[in-house]
């Protein structure tokens, strides 16, 4: 049986917990508060195949964050599977606005997915892992449809690997 029929109210909760935690990480990343960031995430989280910790993950997130100014990021779309009453996975949708330090000027639009898993920790719902998915990146007057490939993190600007990262899309699409 699934937490949803055995307790339908903390299956609710832990969707309204999660929902939040999303968007706890999207207004402080635009605050640049790291050390709010990372308390999102497990302590033990893992960064690759050999770093690991929040204080890893902080000084991650420092050196992805330099190359930026202002951002803005709109959680839109968010789809969680609770697996148990401590495990669940999530797609989130998120639209970003960036403003580069490199080019003055630029605007960029970025529309991200955001694969998740999420372990409840001592009665708090967390990041277990976030894998950041692009569908595009590009400066607010251009089209996406043209991009080069943005190659994200080394760019942020160009097409990304969705939608033909899916089977699904590449199944349909042949």
């Amino acid at each position: 049986m699934t937490l949803r029929e055995t307790d339908p109210v903390a299956w609710l909760v832990a969707h309204e917990d999660i929902r939040q935690l999303a968007s706890r990480y999207a207004v402080y990343m635009d605050m640049r508060d790291l050390n709010k960031v990372v308390e999102l995430f497990v302590p033990d989280v893992k960064l690759g195949r050999t770093l690991q910790g929040r204080q890893a993950l902080k000084e991650n997130m420092i050196g992805m964050l330099r190359d930026l100014k202002r951002s803005i990021l709109q959680v839109t779309n968010h789809v969680i599977d609770v697996i148990d009453d401590v495990t669940a996975t999530g797609i989130v949708s998120c639209r970003g606005e960036i403003e580069p330090v490199d080019s003055p000027g630029k605007w960029v639009v970025q529309q991200i997915q955001y694969h998740d898993n999420y372990a409840k920790v001592d009665g708090t719902w967390l990041f277990v892992r976030r894998r950041h998915m692009l569908w595009y990146g590009a400066d607010m007057l251009q089209r996406p449809i043209d991009l080069p490939d943005a190659n994200w993190p080394a760019n942020h600007s160009g097409k990304g690997e969705l939608p033909e990262w899916f089977d699904t899309w590449r199944q349909w699409q042949s």
